[in-house]
């Protein structure tokens, strides 16, 4: 069973050329950002290291005056970001550090945060701090594992509406690890080699990948998506995809593995898969 459309792999990262030159103000913005984290604003907070100046998100900052969302600007400025934080400074450069440090103390002294851009323009300049994306470790996939796990046991616990279906609650699933052996073959193939499809190369289903390995099953199902990088983001966007959500609220599954691959070179998202299968007894 298959009914989870692939169409909606949540792809990113658009590079983006052109990049905005640093001029004295902007440099201007940056130097009073590096000073009051430095200084934890004035003892009002703990001191923070020195943000790295970036030139995509100087990019990143032109786009946000331009009207995109910081963490999209950043998105399309083609750097990876976990989180984004925007300041808009609008006011004379001598006043640049006090309306910081009376507005912005909290967002600027993020310890998270390790980068920065600016862009300026007349009287107003644009700051993005972010901390870039970090692919989880191949060791903290039993975490992710679990947390994924406790997400869709509570959905299933509660029910939902899958699209223009209701489904009542069902009972919950439990990890298999030989279900996550086989996701995890199948995210690593589509990571390595660059396609996204429930089918692999060699033309197997995923049923055809479970019966490989001995699993005896009555019924299969797979959900796969691309780009989400935590538990969280991976299961919402299944949940928000019909054909996704009907899998996992399929009441006559009982087992579920789940598995995560980073892409090679530019394509740095994770790909995901998730099988669901109801054994035979």
């Amino acid at each position: 069973m298959n009914r989870s459309s692939h169409k909606q792999p949540w792809r990113l990262w658009v590079l983006l050329g052109g990049l905005a030159a640093a001029t004295t103000s902007q440099a201007d913005g940056l130097s009073a950002v590096q000073l009051l984290r430095e200084g934890g604003c004035g003892g009002l907070l703990p001191p923070a290291r020195p943000l790295h100046h970036s030139a995509l998100l100087d990019r990143a900052a032109e786009l946000w005056a331009a009207g995109r969302p910081p963490a999209a600007a950043a998105e399309h400025s083609g750097y990876p970001a976990e989180t984004t934080a925007g300041i808009h400074i609008s006011g004379p450069e001598s006043s640049t550090i006090q309306i910081l440090r009376r507005n912005d103390c909290r967002t600027l002294s993020d310890q998270r945060l390790r980068d920065i851009g600016a862009y300026h323009h007349g009287l107003d300049t644009w700051l993005v701090l972010a901390s870039p994306y970090r692919v989880p470790a191949r060791s903290q996939a039993p975490v992710q594992a679990s947390r994924v796990l406790e997400l869709i046991n509570e959905v299933r616990a509660r029910g939902t509406r899958c699209g223009e279906r209701a489904f009542g609650p069902a009972p919950p699933v439990r990890l298999s690890g030989t279900l996550a052996s086989v996701a995890y073959g199948h995210a690593t193939d589509m990571a390595q080699h660059n396609y996204f499809e429930h089918q692999d190369r060699a033309g197997h289903s995923p049923a055809d990948r479970v019966r490989a390995v001995g699993y005896a099953e009555k019924l299969v199902g797979e959900n796969i998506a691309y780009g989400p990088k935590s538990a969280e983001e991976v299961v919402q966007g299944w949940l928000d995809s019909p054909g996704h959500c009907e899998n996992i609220m399929d009441s006559r599954f009982a087992e579920m593995g789940v598995a995560y691959a980073p892409g090679q070179a530019a394509k740095r998202g994770l790909y995901w898969v998730q099988l669901l299968a109801a054994p035979r007894v």
